[in-house]
């Protein structure tokens, strides 16, 4: 019996029942007591070796090889894709003895597990970092930048980022502004399920962020489940998204946007209203650069106006308030108005900018008189932009410039998407 490799298509009889699918290579820090073998659904299945009565080798496969086992073909007629991994649950396995995940796979062991993207393109891996998203930072969001700039010079004509979910509509964001002129597709995707589940979503996700990382669309998306199924992703603009469930599959969301397109497993892609991020108008030459000192303040009831202080005792240079419904921060109590720390903020020309916790609608600061005695202040009211967008923003203008008037332009201009003239009302697009 020919003893089966990494590829070859098999069948594995237990004592029980037969499964046939395509063997896995084992990433070096997997269990060796346990196969993995993907199965025609395209979830992968682990078996126990102990488990297992017979293996038996349908097809063998031929062709070159990467170093991890998996058939590479190499094709002029395909695209050239980059898979940057970067970390989080996309990157992650259950670690059995204590119930726990933790990062272990990269872009290599994640394309080995998923052999059908050499159908879509010439593939290369990148392992840029293992970090899972809540340790994300402007230092790695530009680590990032200058990795998807390499690829991209080296001749990518696509790059897709695994990163995880939590913080991964952060660094999308970071990314559109850090590169706002892309002319090709950068795509973020990630994972609800760590890769070793079989109900892990990763399959879907980073074939439909392969996909689309081939089309038309330049700039920068997140690609994500449409639904709890596998039928589609989403493709979202990268600076109108967000995680909007803790463990659903289709937890990102655009917010007062439509996403751009739906993006299906074979290949096609239907746009679904959302224009391409980049409409081909080329902005001004910016610095790969972002402030770091620039603080995103939630509002609540009876919070203590000297939190103000304790950013400016740090030298802070931006603020940007998640205000409540149109921009609203408390006004007419003595004891507990902004205004006065608003107003020193304001002499030590920190530039400050107001969201609003809703998500979905604008802020406006003429409604009521309250929102006049803010905006008066020279507190910058963002139309409709989230308030995760507004603050990476708000770090990349304090980088390009030192003037707050020129600031405050900026933050009103709409340079990848951020902001829209109108705002659409429906709750969700399906």
């Amino acid at each position: 019996m020919a003893k089966p490799n990494p590829g070859d298509k098999i069948v594995v009889k237990t004592d029980s029942e037969s499964f046939e699918g395509i063997l896995m290579p084992r990433p070096s820090l997997s269990d060796d007591e346990f196969i993995s073998i993907k199965l025609d659904s395209g979830y992968n299945m682990g078996l126990g070796k102990n488990s297992i009565k017979e293996i038996k080798v349908l097809e063998k496969i031929s062709g070159k090889k990467n170093n991890m086992g998996v058939k590479v073909s190499h094709s002029k007629d395909k695209p050239s894709i980059s898979i940057i991994s970067t970390g989080g649950t996309i990157s992650s396995k259950i670690d059995y003895r204590t119930g726990g995940v933790h990062t272990s796979f990269t872009a290599e062991d994640l394309f080995s597990s998923i052999p059908e993207l050499s159908d879509i393109a010439n593939i290369k891996t990148t392992p840029l970092m293992n970090v899972m998203s809540e340790d994300m930072n402007p230092k790695l969001w530009i680590k990032m930048a200058k990795s998807i700039i390499t690829e991209t010079k080296s001749g990518a004509d696509g790059v897709v980022l695994t990163h995880g979910t939590d913080t991964m509509h952060y660094s999308c964001a970071a990314l559109s502004f850090l590169l706002p002129n892309s002319d090709t597709p950068i795509i973020l995707t990630g994972a609800q399920r760590s890769s070793d589940r079989g109900s892990s979503d990763t399959f879907l996700n980073l074939l439909c962020s392969t996909i689309f990382s081939t089309s038309k669309y330049n700039g920068v998306y997140l690609v994500m489940h449409g639904s709890l199924n596998d039928d589609f992703c989403f493709a979202h603009n990268g600076a109108r998204v967000r995680k909007m469930h803790t463990t659903r599959r289709d937890a990102f969301k655009s917010i007062n946007s439509e996403p751009v397109a739906k993006v299906f497993p074979n290949g096609k892609i239907r746009e679904v209203g959302g224009p391409p991020q980049n409409k081909g108008e080329k902005h001004p030459k910016t610095k790969l650069d972002l402030e770091e000192k620039v603080a995103l303040i939630r509002i609540y009831p009876g919070m203590d106006p000297e939190i103000i202080d304790f950013y400016l005792d740090k030298k802070i240079r931006g603020i940007v308030f998640e205000g409540t419904a149109l921009g609203h921060i408390p006004t007419t109590i003595p004891k507990t108005t902004l205004i006065p720390k608003i107003e020193a903020a304001r002499n030590e020309k920190v530039i400050m900018a107001m969201t609003t916790q809703c998500l979905n609608g604008r802020v406006h600061p003429h409604v009521y008189s309250n929102l006049r005695e803010v905006s008066s202040r020279g507190v910058i009211y963002c139309e409709d932009m989230l308030s995760e967008t507004a603050y990476v923003k708000l770090m990349w203008v304090l980088a390009q410039t030192n003037k707050p008037d020129e600031a405050k332009t900026m933050m009103l201009k709409n340079f990848v998407g951020e902001i829209s003239e109108k705002t659409i009302i429906k709750e969700d697009f399906k």
